[in-house]
């Protein structure tokens, strides 16, 4: 559901702005503001999990999401939808670390790497029926209600899962107990605050005055939070991410992997679905095939890596290198003279596969690196960098491209070349980890 709403609503935007009579500027921060809010609160969500237990945050996480997704599914006017939607992603920020949080507790070895898999099943999942689900909902209109059955639908699903879950979920042990930094909270929220909203809203405003402040101001505000979390540990505080966790040389070099290829997925749904309609004129159900079968491909190397018996421990390398032979191969493409087709879509899965093989196998590597004690510090870290890596990468990307945007398939080439860069980049941090 999580995957779902970040889709569904960048579909279901036009269908927004004119039933609630809504400027251009207001409908994006519907679609912004869920993700800003997921972002910012993703490592205290992972924190509260040990806090408070991860059983009980996801089953908080997902009642807030659910109800929430009411609220939206029900609001008069933009402003209450707006907000709504934040606390969606709040509810979101508590329920998502706990996921991966829990894979590091209970599973181990190659089971891990099953899990894994049905977690990038999860998100691939997520991506393919946001970009289905929101656009036959919508255009199907149920009842007279335009957009609003994209968040109604995920109440009955969200009162299953909460019965499900209160009888499934492993019990919260009783003992071992984090005490949450509420000062490294608001200063990390503060910091990626001031990160995530000028590359989501900076670019497509031209990158005005504000948007390089507020990059400027996170410098001093992350330099704030390290001399917090420093001071605390000296006193014997548990700091809001372990020191040892920002030391480990093989979680370093793993998040550099994992931000260089997760930044470019998002950049690419973003750039190609510009391409397609804005650059070939084709219309939302052509692009939107066009990314079901990049996030298919994604999905599919969740089930094959735990089955093979040689060569695992580099997969993590593997991946990054087939994900930038894709970027290569569609290069190519573009360069010989080809626009679209059948063939794109099939070289696109070229690269959606190694981006999932990299992506399950460079976070096995990374929480394999620590022991279970640092579960929620490496899921919040994960997560979070995912989240900022994409924002980063749709913002350059989405600026490149608009400034050469009178030719589409030179500013799509441009836009690979920096893609394959970034992705060799990745390999080579990722050798760095397996080594």
């Amino acid at each position: 559901m999580a995957n779902i709403d970040t889709a569904v609503a960048n579909i279901a935007g036009p269908s927004i702005g004119a039933d609630l009579h809504a400027s251009e500027g207001a409908v994006g921060l519907v679609v912004s503001g869920y993700v800003v809010a997921f972002a910012v609160l993703l490592i205290t969500g992972a924190r509260l999990g040990s806090s408070l237990g991860y059983r009980r945050t996801f089953l908080l996480g997902l009642l807030v999401f659910t109800a929430a997704s009411l609220a939206c599914g029900l609001a008069p006017e933009i402003v209450s939808l707006v907000v709504a939607r934040f606390v969606q992603g709040a509810g979101a920020a508590l329920m998502v670390p706990q996921v991966l949080s829990g894979i590091q507790l209970h599973f181990h070895g190659r089971d891990r790497l099953k899990a894994l898999g049905y977690f990038s099943i999860a998100l691939s999942g997520g991506a393919v029926l946001g970009q289905i689900l929101g656009g036959v909902l919508i255009a199907a209109d149920l009842f007279g209600t335009s957009w609003r059955p994209i968040f109604l639908v995920n109440i009955p699903i969200g009162l299953a899962l909460l019965v499900a879950g209160r009888r499934l979920l492993p019990a919260d042990r009783s003992t071992d107990r984090d005490p949450l930094d509420l000062v490294g909270v608001l200063t990390l929220s503060a910091t990626v605050l001031l990160v995530i909203v000028p590359l989501l809203l900076g670019s497509e405003r031209g990158w005005p005055t504000w948007s390089w402040m507020c990059l400027l101001l996170s410098l001093p505000a992350l330099a704030f939070f390290e001399y917090g979390e420093r001071r605390g540990a000296a006193r014997g505080g548990r700091p809001l991410i372990a020191r040892q966790v920002l030391r480990n040389p093989a979680v370093r070099a793993g998040m550099l992997a994992h931000g260089c290829t997760t930044g470019t997925y998002f950049a690419l749904l973003f750039v190609l679905a510009l391409y397609l309609q804005a650059g070939l004129h084709k219309g939302p159900a052509y692009s939107g095939f066009a990314m079901v079968v990049w996030v298919a491909a994604f999905g599919l190397a969740g089930p094959i890596i735990p089955r093979l018996r040689r060569g695992v421990r580099w997969m993590p390398v593997i991946g990054c290198l087939v994900l930038a032979a894709g970027y290569v191969s569609v290069l190519a493409y573009l360069q010989l003279g080809g626009r679209t087709g059948p063939l794109l879509f099939a070289l696109l899965g070229v690269g959606g596969l190694g981006l999932g093989i990299s992506a399950n196998t460079l976070i096995g590597a990374v929480t394999s690196s620590m022991s279970p004690q640092y579960a929620a510090d490496l899921s919040g870290v994960v997560a979070t960098n995912a989240q900022l890596s994409g924002a980063l990468g749709v913002a350059l990307a989405g600026s490149t491209y608009a400034a050469l945007a009178s030719n589409p398939s030179t500013a799509l080439s441009v836009v690979l070349v920096g893609f394959i860069v970034l992705t060799l980049v990745g390999a080579a941090a990722a050798q760095r980890l397996v080594r």
